[in-house]
Protein backbone atom coordinates (compact mmCIF):
# COMPACT_ATOMS: atom_id res chain seq x y z
CA UNK A 1 0.00 0.00 0.00
CA UNK A 2 1.55 3.64 -1.39
CA UNK A 3 -0.06 6.49 0.97
CA UNK A 4 0.57 9.66 -0.10
CA UNK A 5 0.12 12.88 2.25
CA UNK A 6 -2.02 15.81 1.64
CA UNK A 7 -1.99 17.48 4.57
CA UNK A 8 -4.10 17.60 8.04
CA UNK A 9 -6.32 14.35 7.65
CA UNK A 10 -5.88 14.11 3.62
CA UNK A 11 -4.55 10.72 2.36
CA UNK A 12 -4.31 9.42 -1.10
CA UNK A 13 -3.86 5.74 -0.44
CA UNK A 14 -2.94 3.74 -3.68
CA UNK A 15 -3.26 -0.43 -4.05
CA UNK A 16 -3.18 -3.06 -6.21
CA UNK A 17 -7.24 -3.54 -5.80
CA UNK A 18 -7.80 0.31 -6.30
CA UNK A 19 -7.24 3.69 -4.65
CA UNK A 20 -9.10 6.17 -2.01
CA UNK A 21 -8.78 9.95 -2.11
CA UNK A 22 -9.05 10.82 1.93
CA UNK A 23 -10.32 13.75 2.94
CA UNK A 24 -8.31 16.76 0.82
CA UNK A 25 -8.24 20.19 2.00
CA UNK A 26 -6.70 22.30 0.28
CA UNK A 27 -8.81 26.58 0.48
CA UNK A 28 -8.59 28.06 3.49
CA UNK A 29 -11.47 27.11 6.03
CA UNK A 30 -13.51 28.93 8.24
CA UNK A 31 -13.71 32.74 6.89
CA UNK A 32 -9.96 32.36 6.19
CA UNK A 33 -8.69 31.60 9.82
CA UNK A 34 -7.67 27.93 8.71
CA UNK A 35 -4.69 26.63 6.21
CA UNK A 36 -3.30 23.76 6.08
CA UNK A 37 0.54 23.16 7.65
CA UNK A 38 3.06 22.47 6.45
CA UNK A 39 1.78 24.02 3.52
CA UNK A 40 0.49 21.57 0.69
CA UNK A 41 1.06 24.01 -2.12
CA UNK A 42 3.54 21.56 -3.78
CA UNK A 43 0.92 19.08 -4.18
CA UNK A 44 0.29 18.35 -8.11
CA UNK A 45 -3.63 17.78 -7.51
CA UNK A 46 -4.02 16.49 -10.77
CA UNK A 47 -2.21 13.58 -9.82
CA UNK A 48 -5.39 13.15 -7.40
CA UNK A 49 -8.40 13.48 -10.04
CA UNK A 50 -9.38 10.27 -11.26
CA UNK A 51 -9.35 7.63 -7.23
CA UNK A 52 -11.41 4.68 -7.44
CA UNK A 53 -13.22 6.13 -4.24
CA UNK A 54 -13.40 8.95 -2.19
CA UNK A 55 -14.16 8.93 1.83
CA UNK A 56 -14.90 12.32 3.82
CA UNK A 57 -14.80 11.48 6.80
CA UNK A 58 -17.44 14.63 8.06
CA UNK A 59 -18.66 18.12 6.85
CA UNK A 60 -15.86 19.92 8.82
CA UNK A 61 -14.38 21.97 6.29
CA UNK A 62 -10.93 21.14 6.74
CA UNK A 63 -12.01 17.69 5.61
CA UNK A 64 -14.79 18.47 3.39
CA UNK A 65 -13.66 21.35 0.73
CA UNK A 66 -15.89 21.37 -1.81
CA UNK A 67 -14.82 24.10 -4.20
CA UNK A 68 -11.96 21.57 -4.54
CA UNK A 69 -13.89 18.61 -4.90
CA UNK A 70 -16.03 20.42 -7.70
CA UNK A 71 -13.00 21.94 -9.43
CA UNK A 72 -10.61 18.52 -9.40
CA UNK A 73 -12.58 15.21 -8.85
CA UNK A 74 -14.06 13.15 -11.27
CA UNK A 75 -17.93 12.63 -10.80
CA UNK A 76 -16.66 9.07 -12.44
CA UNK A 77 -15.26 8.40 -8.52
CA UNK A 78 -17.56 6.05 -6.11
CA UNK A 79 -18.10 8.06 -2.69
CA UNK A 80 -18.17 5.95 0.44
CA UNK A 81 -20.43 7.00 2.99
CA UNK A 82 -20.64 6.29 6.85
CA UNK A 83 -23.48 5.37 8.42
CA UNK A 84 -25.10 8.00 9.35
CA UNK A 85 -28.64 8.62 10.67
CA UNK A 86 -29.02 12.08 8.43
CA UNK A 87 -28.30 12.14 4.86
CA UNK A 88 -26.56 15.57 5.01
CA UNK A 89 -22.89 14.47 3.88
CA UNK A 90 -24.30 12.89 1.13
CA UNK A 91 -26.76 15.61 -0.04
CA UNK A 92 -23.57 17.86 0.11
CA UNK A 93 -21.91 15.59 -1.85
CA UNK A 94 -23.96 15.37 -4.87
CA UNK A 95 -24.33 19.48 -4.52
CA UNK A 96 -20.56 18.98 -5.77
CA UNK A 97 -21.49 16.64 -8.67
CA UNK A 98 -21.02 13.42 -7.30
CA UNK A 99 -23.49 10.62 -8.23
CA UNK A 100 -21.76 7.22 -7.64
CA UNK A 101 -22.13 6.28 -3.64
CA UNK A 102 -21.71 3.18 -1.66
CA UNK A 103 -23.24 3.20 1.54
CA UNK A 104 -21.63 1.36 4.49
CA UNK A 105 -22.61 -0.31 7.83
CA UNK A 106 -21.15 0.70 10.69
CA UNK A 107 -18.12 -1.15 11.82
CA UNK A 108 -18.84 -3.71 9.32
CA UNK A 109 -17.07 -4.68 5.89
CA UNK A 110 -17.92 -3.59 2.83
CA UNK A 111 -16.23 -5.70 -0.21
CA UNK A 112 -15.80 -3.12 -2.63
CA UNK A 113 -15.89 -3.91 -6.58
CA UNK A 114 -11.86 -3.49 -6.67
CA UNK A 115 -11.49 -6.22 -4.40
CA UNK A 116 -10.86 -3.87 -1.45
CA UNK A 117 -12.47 -4.35 1.46
CA UNK A 118 -13.42 -0.95 3.71
CA UNK A 119 -15.09 -0.38 7.28
CA UNK A 120 -16.20 2.65 8.63
CA UNK A 121 -16.68 3.64 12.11
CA UNK A 122 -18.88 6.19 12.40
CA UNK A 123 -19.58 8.16 15.79
CA UNK A 124 -23.25 9.66 15.61
CA UNK A 125 -23.74 11.70 18.71
CA UNK A 126 -24.56 15.81 18.32
CA UNK A 127 -21.28 16.86 19.48
CA UNK A 128 -19.53 14.41 17.34
CA UNK A 129 -18.42 16.66 14.02
CA UNK A 130 -21.15 18.29 12.71
CA UNK A 131 -23.36 15.93 13.79
CA UNK A 132 -21.53 13.05 13.09
CA UNK A 133 -17.43 12.20 12.52
CA UNK A 134 -15.97 8.74 11.60
CA UNK A 135 -12.71 6.48 11.11
CA UNK A 136 -12.20 4.49 8.07
CA UNK A 137 -10.33 0.84 7.67
CA UNK A 138 -8.74 -0.29 4.51
CA UNK A 139 -8.13 -4.00 4.38
CA UNK A 140 -6.07 -4.51 -0.06
CA UNK A 141 -5.51 -8.10 1.37
CA UNK A 142 -2.12 -7.75 2.80
CA UNK A 143 -2.05 -4.12 4.66
CA UNK A 144 -4.55 -3.37 7.06
CA UNK A 145 -5.18 0.92 8.06
CA UNK A 146 -7.18 2.65 10.42
CA UNK A 147 -6.86 6.13 9.46
CA UNK A 148 -8.87 7.32 12.60
CA UNK A 149 -8.21 11.16 12.06
CA UNK A 150 -10.16 13.39 14.25
CA UNK A 151 -12.77 11.12 15.08
CA UNK A 152 -12.91 9.29 18.98
CA UNK A 153 -14.88 5.98 18.22
CA UNK A 154 -16.48 4.86 21.66
CA UNK A 155 -16.41 1.37 20.77
CA UNK A 156 -12.99 -0.17 20.84
CA UNK A 157 -13.91 -4.25 21.26
CA UNK A 158 -15.59 -4.02 17.68
CA UNK A 159 -12.71 -1.70 16.05
CA UNK A 160 -10.50 -4.10 17.23
CA UNK A 161 -12.40 -6.94 15.54
CA UNK A 162 -11.33 -5.10 11.96
CA UNK A 163 -8.07 -5.45 12.89
CA UNK A 164 -5.08 -6.35 14.06
CA UNK A 165 -3.66 -3.31 12.03
CA UNK A 166 -0.70 -2.48 10.45
CA UNK A 167 -1.02 1.28 10.62
CA UNK A 168 -2.93 3.96 12.65
CA UNK A 169 -3.32 7.62 11.65
CA UNK A 170 -4.67 9.90 14.06
CA UNK A 171 -5.43 13.24 15.15
CA UNK A 172 -3.06 14.63 19.04
CA UNK A 173 -3.50 18.25 18.62
CA UNK A 174 -6.55 20.49 19.62
CA UNK A 175 -8.81 21.86 16.58
CA UNK A 176 -10.57 23.93 19.06
CA UNK A 177 -11.45 27.78 19.71
CA UNK A 178 -10.44 26.37 23.59
CA UNK A 179 -9.22 28.25 25.81
CA UNK A 180 -8.31 31.06 23.63
CA UNK A 181 -11.16 32.85 23.11
CA UNK A 182 -12.10 33.07 26.42
CA UNK A 183 -12.19 36.32 28.12
CA UNK A 184 -10.65 34.48 31.28
CA UNK A 185 -6.74 36.47 32.91
CA UNK A 186 -3.87 35.20 31.53
CA UNK A 187 -2.51 32.81 34.43
CA UNK A 188 -6.37 30.89 34.21
CA UNK A 189 -5.59 30.70 30.16
CA UNK A 190 -2.19 29.63 30.81
CA UNK A 191 -3.52 26.57 33.19
CA UNK A 192 -6.19 25.69 31.13
CA UNK A 193 -4.36 25.67 27.71
CA UNK A 194 -1.67 23.17 29.42
CA UNK A 195 -4.59 21.18 30.64
CA UNK A 196 -6.30 20.63 27.87
CA UNK A 197 -2.83 19.62 25.48
CA UNK A 198 -1.78 17.07 28.11
CA UNK A 199 -5.50 16.08 27.76
CA UNK A 200 -5.34 15.79 23.76
CA UNK A 201 -2.23 13.61 23.50
CA UNK A 202 -2.99 11.54 26.54
CA UNK A 203 -5.88 10.72 24.57
CA UNK A 204 -4.12 9.92 21.30
CA UNK A 205 -1.83 7.54 23.33
CA UNK A 206 -4.39 5.63 24.65
CA UNK A 207 -6.34 4.92 21.40
CA UNK A 208 -2.51 3.87 20.72
CA UNK A 209 -2.26 1.65 23.08
CA UNK A 210 -5.88 0.08 22.41
CA UNK A 211 -5.56 -0.31 18.56
CA UNK A 212 -2.27 -1.42 19.17
CA UNK A 213 -1.35 -0.66 15.44
CA UNK A 214 2.73 -1.95 13.95
CA UNK A 215 3.06 1.94 12.62
CA UNK A 216 1.44 5.16 14.12
CA UNK A 217 1.02 8.43 12.13
CA UNK A 218 -0.06 11.42 14.10
CA UNK A 219 -2.46 13.60 11.40
CA UNK A 220 -5.70 15.59 11.76
CA UNK A 221 -3.46 18.26 12.88
CA UNK A 222 -2.73 21.00 13.82
CA UNK A 223 -3.82 23.80 11.06
CA UNK A 224 -2.01 27.02 10.84
CA UNK A 225 -2.98 30.42 11.36
CA UNK A 226 -2.11 33.11 8.48
CA UNK A 227 -3.95 35.72 9.05
CA UNK A 228 -3.51 39.36 11.39
CA UNK A 229 -5.22 38.88 14.99
CA UNK A 230 -4.77 35.07 14.78
CA UNK A 231 -1.09 34.50 13.69
CA UNK A 232 0.11 34.28 17.70
CA UNK A 233 -2.45 31.36 17.92
CA UNK A 234 0.25 28.83 16.52
CA UNK A 235 2.56 26.93 18.33
CA UNK A 236 6.27 28.27 17.57
CA UNK A 237 8.33 27.15 20.30
CA UNK A 238 6.69 24.13 21.71
CA UNK A 239 4.66 26.55 24.52
CA UNK A 240 3.30 23.53 27.10
CA UNK A 241 0.32 26.23 26.97
CA UNK A 242 -0.52 25.92 23.77
CA UNK A 243 -3.26 23.10 22.24
CA UNK A 244 -2.25 22.82 18.63
CA UNK A 245 1.53 21.03 19.65
CA UNK A 246 2.90 20.05 16.06
CA UNK A 247 3.42 16.45 14.85
CA UNK A 248 7.20 16.44 15.97
CA UNK A 249 5.78 17.43 20.17
CA UNK A 250 3.68 14.31 19.38
CA UNK A 251 5.93 11.99 18.41
CA UNK A 252 8.36 13.63 21.51
CA UNK A 253 5.53 12.73 23.56
CA UNK A 254 4.95 9.62 22.52
CA UNK A 255 8.54 7.81 22.94
CA UNK A 256 8.72 9.41 26.48
CA UNK A 257 5.36 6.88 27.08
CA UNK A 258 7.26 4.34 25.37
CA UNK A 259 6.22 4.13 22.13
CA UNK A 260 9.20 3.85 19.15
CA UNK A 261 6.61 3.22 16.38
CA UNK A 262 5.87 6.74 14.87
CA UNK A 263 6.03 7.73 11.27
CA UNK A 264 6.50 11.90 10.57
CA UNK A 265 4.44 12.85 7.31
CA UNK A 266 4.09 16.00 5.81
CA UNK A 267 2.48 17.18 2.82
CA UNK A 268 3.97 14.81 -0.06
CA UNK A 269 5.61 12.83 1.76
CA UNK A 270 4.84 8.94 0.37
CA UNK A 271 4.62 5.70 3.09
CA UNK A 272 5.36 2.67 1.27
CA UNK A 273 3.57 0.50 3.67
CA UNK A 274 4.10 -4.04 4.09
CA UNK A 275 2.90 -6.55 6.54
CA UNK A 276 6.40 -5.97 8.46
CA UNK A 277 7.83 -2.61 6.85
CA UNK A 278 6.86 1.51 6.80
CA UNK A 279 9.04 3.40 5.12
CA UNK A 280 8.77 7.28 4.34
CA UNK A 281 10.11 9.02 1.64
CA UNK A 282 9.96 12.93 2.08
CA UNK A 283 9.40 15.36 -0.83
CA UNK A 284 12.46 17.60 0.68
CA UNK A 285 15.85 16.78 1.93
CA UNK A 286 15.42 15.69 5.75
CA UNK A 287 17.33 18.88 7.29
CA UNK A 288 14.47 21.33 5.06
CA UNK A 289 11.64 18.83 6.65
CA UNK A 290 12.88 19.47 10.40
CA UNK A 291 12.98 23.34 9.68
CA UNK A 292 9.66 23.32 9.23
CA UNK A 293 9.16 22.72 12.97
CA UNK A 294 12.36 24.09 14.43
CA UNK A 295 12.43 27.28 12.41
CA UNK A 296 8.24 27.31 12.66
CA UNK A 297 8.05 31.13 12.85
CA UNK A 298 10.22 32.09 10.00
CA UNK A 299 8.02 29.16 7.47
CA UNK A 300 4.67 30.65 8.83
CA UNK A 301 5.81 34.10 7.98
CA UNK A 302 6.78 33.23 4.50
CA UNK A 303 3.51 30.93 4.40
CA UNK A 304 1.50 34.04 5.49
CA UNK A 305 3.74 36.40 3.26
CA UNK A 306 2.09 33.69 0.47
CA UNK A 307 -1.41 33.24 1.47
CA UNK A 308 -2.03 37.11 2.70
CA UNK A 309 -3.76 38.18 -0.42
CA UNK A 310 -5.93 35.24 -0.16
CA UNK A 311 -7.19 35.70 2.71
CA UNK A 312 -7.81 39.33 2.34
CA UNK A 313 -10.21 38.90 -0.43
CA UNK A 314 -11.79 36.29 1.34
CA UNK A 315 -12.55 38.99 4.61
CA UNK A 316 -13.49 41.79 1.74
CA UNK A 317 -16.27 39.37 0.66
CA UNK A 318 -17.66 39.62 4.05
CA UNK A 319 -21.19 41.69 3.87
CA UNK A 320 -21.88 44.33 6.14
CA UNK A 321 -24.57 46.17 6.57
CA UNK A 322 -26.78 44.42 3.94
CA UNK A 323 -29.15 42.45 6.46
CA UNK A 324 -30.78 43.30 9.66
CA UNK A 325 -29.41 41.17 12.04
CA UNK A 326 -31.89 41.08 14.60
CA UNK A 327 -34.90 40.79 12.77
CA UNK A 328 -33.84 38.34 10.58
CA UNK A 329 -32.18 36.23 13.46
CA UNK A 330 -35.50 36.02 15.05
CA UNK A 331 -37.33 35.42 12.37
CA UNK A 332 -34.80 32.39 11.79
CA UNK A 333 -34.55 31.38 15.65
CA UNK A 334 -37.66 31.31 17.10
CA UNK A 335 -39.51 28.55 15.64
CA UNK A 336 -36.33 26.54 16.06
CA UNK A 337 -36.67 27.38 19.91
CA UNK A 338 -40.10 26.55 20.39
CA UNK A 339 -39.44 23.45 19.27
CA UNK A 340 -36.12 23.02 21.23
CA UNK A 341 -37.34 21.58 23.88
CA UNK A 342 -34.33 19.37 25.35
CA UNK A 343 -31.43 22.08 24.40
CA UNK A 344 -33.48 24.79 25.72
CA UNK A 345 -34.05 23.22 29.21
CA UNK A 346 -29.99 22.18 29.05
CA UNK A 347 -29.01 25.86 28.09
CA UNK A 348 -31.72 27.43 29.94
CA UNK A 349 -30.19 30.91 30.54
CA UNK A 350 -29.44 34.52 28.09
CA UNK A 351 -27.33 33.83 25.12
CA UNK A 352 -25.79 36.95 24.03
CA UNK A 353 -24.18 38.15 20.61
CA UNK A 354 -22.50 41.18 21.24
CA UNK A 355 -21.96 43.04 17.95
CA UNK A 356 -20.50 46.05 18.95
CA UNK A 357 -22.90 49.30 18.54
CA UNK A 358 -26.12 46.68 18.98
CA UNK A 359 -26.72 43.03 20.09
CA UNK A 360 -28.85 40.54 19.94
CA UNK A 361 -30.24 38.04 22.82
CA UNK A 362 -31.14 34.41 22.40
CA UNK A 363 -33.25 33.89 25.50
CA UNK A 364 -33.81 30.16 26.11
CA UNK A 365 -36.32 30.63 28.80
CA UNK A 366 -38.99 32.51 26.93
CA UNK A 367 -37.76 31.14 23.60
CA UNK A 368 -37.30 34.32 21.99
CA UNK A 369 -34.75 36.53 20.27
CA UNK A 370 -34.85 40.74 21.15
CA UNK A 371 -32.09 43.23 21.19
CA UNK A 372 -29.52 43.14 23.98
CA UNK A 373 -29.65 46.24 25.70
CA UNK A 374 -26.73 44.80 28.44
CA UNK A 375 -28.75 42.50 30.28
CA UNK A 376 -26.56 40.33 32.28
CA UNK A 377 -26.03 37.11 30.48
CA UNK A 378 -25.15 33.28 30.83
CA UNK A 379 -23.25 32.81 27.62
CA UNK A 380 -21.44 35.48 25.65
CA UNK A 381 -20.11 36.00 22.08
CA UNK A 382 -18.39 38.72 20.80
CA UNK A 383 -18.37 38.74 17.06
CA UNK A 384 -17.95 41.21 14.08
CA UNK A 385 -21.41 41.48 12.49
CA UNK A 386 -20.11 40.79 8.87
CA UNK A 387 -19.65 37.31 10.15
CA UNK A 388 -23.50 36.91 11.72
CA UNK A 389 -24.46 38.31 8.05
CA UNK A 390 -22.48 35.97 6.40
CA UNK A 391 -24.01 33.34 7.76
CA UNK A 392 -27.35 35.06 7.43
CA UNK A 393 -26.76 35.07 3.77
CA UNK A 394 -25.33 31.82 3.48
CA UNK A 395 -28.27 30.24 5.85
CA UNK A 396 -25.06 28.60 7.54
CA UNK A 397 -27.15 25.60 9.19
CA UNK A 398 -23.71 24.93 11.64
CA UNK A 399 -22.46 27.77 13.44
CA UNK A 400 -19.86 25.66 14.90
CA UNK A 401 -18.59 24.29 11.48
CA UNK A 402 -17.95 28.25 9.98
CA UNK A 403 -17.83 30.65 12.61
CA UNK A 404 -16.88 29.14 16.16
CA UNK A 405 -14.13 27.39 14.32
CA UNK A 406 -12.53 30.39 12.70
CA UNK A 407 -11.74 31.51 16.34
CA UNK A 408 -12.61 35.21 15.22
CA UNK A 409 -14.58 36.07 18.24
CA UNK A 410 -14.43 36.53 22.10
CA UNK A 411 -16.42 34.41 24.61
CA UNK A 412 -17.66 34.48 27.80
CA UNK A 413 -19.67 32.35 30.20
CA UNK A 414 -21.11 31.92 33.92
CA UNK A 415 -20.37 28.34 35.19
CA UNK A 416 -19.05 25.32 33.55
CA UNK A 417 -19.57 24.47 29.90
CA UNK A 418 -22.58 23.89 28.38
CA UNK A 419 -22.44 20.99 25.48
CA UNK A 420 -25.91 22.18 24.51
CA UNK A 421 -25.30 26.16 23.52
CA UNK A 422 -23.35 24.59 20.71
CA UNK A 423 -25.45 21.90 19.89
CA UNK A 424 -28.44 24.34 19.36
CA UNK A 425 -26.29 26.26 17.20
CA UNK A 426 -25.11 23.47 14.74
CA UNK A 427 -28.90 22.46 14.67
CA UNK A 428 -30.27 25.27 12.76
CA UNK A 429 -32.67 23.73 10.57
CA UNK A 430 -35.58 21.97 11.59
CA UNK A 431 -34.22 18.34 10.71
CA UNK A 432 -30.65 18.89 12.56
CA UNK A 433 -32.69 20.61 15.80
CA UNK A 434 -35.16 17.08 15.51
CA UNK A 435 -32.41 15.04 15.18
CA UNK A 436 -30.42 16.30 18.32
CA UNK A 437 -33.76 16.23 20.39
CA UNK A 438 -34.44 12.55 19.57
CA UNK A 439 -31.26 11.73 20.71
CA UNK A 440 -31.21 13.34 23.96
CA UNK A 441 -34.68 12.23 24.51
CA UNK A 442 -33.70 8.80 23.54
CA UNK A 443 -30.72 8.15 25.84
CA UNK A 444 -31.11 4.76 27.74
CA UNK A 445 -30.31 4.35 31.66
CA UNK A 446 -26.97 4.02 32.26
CA UNK A 447 -26.81 0.19 33.44
CA UNK A 448 -23.39 -1.55 33.40
CA UNK A 449 -20.46 -0.63 35.58
CA UNK A 450 -17.16 -1.38 36.62
CA UNK A 451 -14.72 -1.66 39.87
CA UNK A 452 -11.47 0.37 40.23
CA UNK A 453 -10.23 2.09 43.52
CA UNK A 454 -12.57 0.74 46.00
CA UNK A 455 -15.75 2.16 44.10
CA UNK A 456 -18.76 0.84 42.03
CA UNK A 457 -18.28 2.93 38.92
CA UNK A 458 -20.89 3.29 35.83
CA UNK A 459 -18.93 2.11 32.59
CA UNK A 460 -19.51 4.90 30.20
CA UNK A 461 -19.01 8.66 30.94
CA UNK A 462 -21.99 10.54 30.86
CA UNK A 463 -20.79 13.26 28.84
CA UNK A 464 -20.31 11.36 25.48
CA UNK A 465 -20.73 7.30 26.71
CA UNK A 466 -16.79 6.70 26.76
CA UNK A 467 -15.94 3.58 27.73
CA UNK A 468 -14.61 4.65 31.44
CA UNK A 469 -12.79 1.07 32.05
CA UNK A 470 -10.74 1.75 29.11
CA UNK A 471 -10.56 5.36 28.96
CA UNK A 472 -10.57 6.36 32.56
CA UNK A 473 -7.55 7.62 35.22
CA UNK A 474 -7.79 8.00 38.54
CA UNK A 475 -6.14 9.83 40.82
CA UNK A 476 -4.67 9.57 44.94
CA UNK A 477 -7.42 12.01 45.28
CA UNK A 478 -10.25 9.92 43.86
CA UNK A 479 -11.01 12.32 40.84
CA UNK A 480 -11.59 10.18 38.20
CA UNK A 481 -10.61 11.51 34.62
CA UNK A 482 -12.30 10.67 31.06
CA UNK A 483 -9.14 10.94 28.53
CA UNK A 484 -11.61 10.80 25.93
CA UNK A 485 -12.52 14.34 26.21
CA UNK A 486 -10.95 15.78 29.72
CA UNK A 487 -14.19 15.87 31.99
CA UNK A 488 -13.39 15.07 35.81
CA UNK A 489 -16.23 13.13 38.57
CA UNK A 490 -15.77 13.24 41.70
CA UNK A 491 -15.84 9.43 43.24
CA UNK A 492 -16.76 10.22 46.74
CA UNK A 493 -20.24 12.03 45.27
CA UNK A 494 -20.16 11.51 41.32
CA UNK A 495 -20.19 14.88 41.28
CA UNK A 496 -19.22 16.52 37.71
CA UNK A 497 -16.47 19.08 37.73
CA UNK A 498 -16.17 19.83 34.38
CA UNK A 499 -19.83 20.59 33.65
CA UNK A 500 -22.81 21.12 36.30
CA UNK A 501 -25.58 18.51 34.09
CA UNK A 502 -23.63 15.60 34.59
CA UNK A 503 -23.47 13.13 37.49
CA UNK A 504 -21.25 10.12 37.62
CA UNK A 505 -22.86 7.26 39.32
CA UNK A 506 -20.31 6.07 41.65
CA UNK A 507 -20.24 3.96 44.87
CA UNK A 508 -17.94 2.88 47.76
CA UNK A 509 -17.60 -0.66 47.66
CA UNK A 510 -17.68 -1.18 51.51
CA UNK A 511 -21.22 1.42 51.39
CA UNK A 512 -24.56 0.00 51.62
CA UNK A 513 -26.06 0.85 48.59
CA UNK A 514 -29.32 2.38 50.61
CA UNK A 515 -26.62 4.86 52.03
CA UNK A 516 -24.82 5.21 48.99
CA UNK A 517 -24.56 9.11 47.49
CA UNK A 518 -25.63 8.70 44.94
CA UNK A 519 -28.37 7.23 46.26
CA UNK A 520 -29.86 10.31 47.31
CA UNK A 521 -34.18 10.34 47.35
CA UNK A 522 -35.14 12.07 44.21
CA UNK A 523 -37.66 15.26 44.70
CA UNK A 524 -41.46 13.63 44.60
CA UNK A 525 -43.44 15.69 41.88
CA UNK A 526 -47.11 16.31 41.41
CA UNK A 527 -48.69 17.82 38.56
CA UNK A 528 -51.17 20.65 38.70
CA UNK A 529 -53.23 22.88 36.64
CA UNK A 530 -51.65 25.54 33.73
CA UNK A 531 -48.70 22.99 33.24
CA UNK A 532 -47.36 23.62 36.93
CA UNK A 533 -45.09 21.00 38.60
CA UNK A 534 -44.49 20.40 42.78
CA UNK A 535 -41.91 19.53 44.31
CA UNK A 536 -42.99 18.28 47.88
CA UNK A 537 -39.64 17.95 49.22
CA UNK A 538 -39.49 21.28 49.16
CA UNK A 539 -42.96 22.38 48.53
CA UNK A 540 -42.27 24.82 45.42
CA UNK A 541 -43.91 24.82 42.52
CA UNK A 542 -41.84 25.09 38.74
CA UNK A 543 -43.63 26.18 35.39
CA UNK A 544 -43.02 22.79 33.57
CA UNK A 545 -43.05 25.59 30.06
CA UNK A 546 -41.22 27.95 31.11
CA UNK A 547 -38.39 26.64 33.33
CA UNK A 548 -38.97 28.99 36.32
CA UNK A 549 -40.12 28.25 39.92
CA UNK A 550 -43.34 30.04 41.24
CA UNK A 551 -43.98 31.17 44.31
CA UNK A 552 -44.59 28.31 46.80
CA UNK A 553 -48.35 27.28 46.89
CA UNK A 554 -49.16 29.31 43.62
CA UNK A 555 -50.63 27.83 40.85
CA UNK A 556 -50.00 30.63 38.39
CA UNK A 557 -46.70 30.41 35.80
CA UNK A 558 -45.40 33.96 36.83
CA UNK A 559 -42.02 32.57 38.40
CA UNK A 560 -39.65 34.54 40.83
CA UNK A 561 -36.39 33.35 39.76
Amino acid sequence: MRITCLGQAGFYLETARGSILCDPWFNPAYFGSWLPFPSNEQIDVATLSTPDYLYVSHMHFDHFDPDWLREHVSKETTVLLPDYPLDLLEKALRACGFTKFIQTKNYAWTELPTGLRVAIAASVAPIDGPLGDSGLVVDDGQVKIFDQNDSRPMDIDALAELGPFDAHFLQYSGAIWYPMVYQYPAKMLDVLGRKKRENEMARAVRYIKEIGAKFIIPSAGPPCFLDDGLFELNDFDRDPANTFPDATVFLDYMREHGYEHGRLMIPGTVATLTHETCEVSHPVPEAEVAAIFTAKRAYLEAYKARQQPRIDAIKASWPRGKHDIQAELKAWFEPLLQEADILAAGINGLVVLDLGASGVVLDFHTRTVYPWEGQEWDYYFKIDPALIEAEIEKRQEDWVNDLFLSCRFEAGRKGAYNEYVYIFFKCLTEERLQYAEGYYAEKAPEQQFFEAHGYRIQRRCPHLKADLERFAIIDENHILTCTMHGWQFELETGKCLTSDDRHLYSQRLDTPASQAPAEKLAAQIDTGPANLIRDRCHDCWYDAKKFKRTPTGAATGDGQD
